[in-house]
């Protein structure tokens, strides 16, 4: 049912837990199945003079409850956004996640999909906050 990569990012998730000082994260959930993921941001201090779109994504975390594709979704996201602009980082589709994992089940890729939007939500979030600030 889930290929060996799946399973690899459910039992050893990369870049679980909080980041406390994050500049920005990102909460999502599907009330259908019950996941929540919540992504945490940090971007390189020596771009924050630089529009947001070409600033680096130094450090991803995430905390998942939910399924074993949900937190191999998020696990996989996290490990295709880091060190990549955000530019870069919003081109990432779920489809790019389901594929570096070796393919979701059809009822799994919802997933997919939820990794991606946290990481829209995240960033969407701290551009909000830029904003209030100015």
């Amino acid at each position: 049912m889930y290929s060996s990569i799946v399973l690899e990012h459910f039992q050893n998730p990369h870049n679980q837990g909080v980041i406390p000082d994050a500049d920005t994260m990102g909460q999502v959930g599907n009330p259908v199945c019950g996941d929540i993921m919540k992504l945490y941001l940090k971007f390189r201090e020596s771009d924050k003079d630089k529009p947001v779109e070409q600033r680096i994504i130094e450090d991803i975390k995430f905390e998942t409850l939910g399924c074993g594709a949900a937190i191999a979704s998020t696990s996989m996201l996290t490990d295709l956004a880091k060190g990549k602009t955000v530019a870069e980082a919003l081109k990432v589709t779920k489809q790019d996640v389901a594929d570096a994992l070796g393919g979701l089940p059809a009822v799994k890729v919802h997933c997919s999909i939820l990794a991606t939007e946290a990481l829209e939500k995240a960033i969407e979030e701290y551009k909000n906050n830029l904003q209030l600030k100015k």
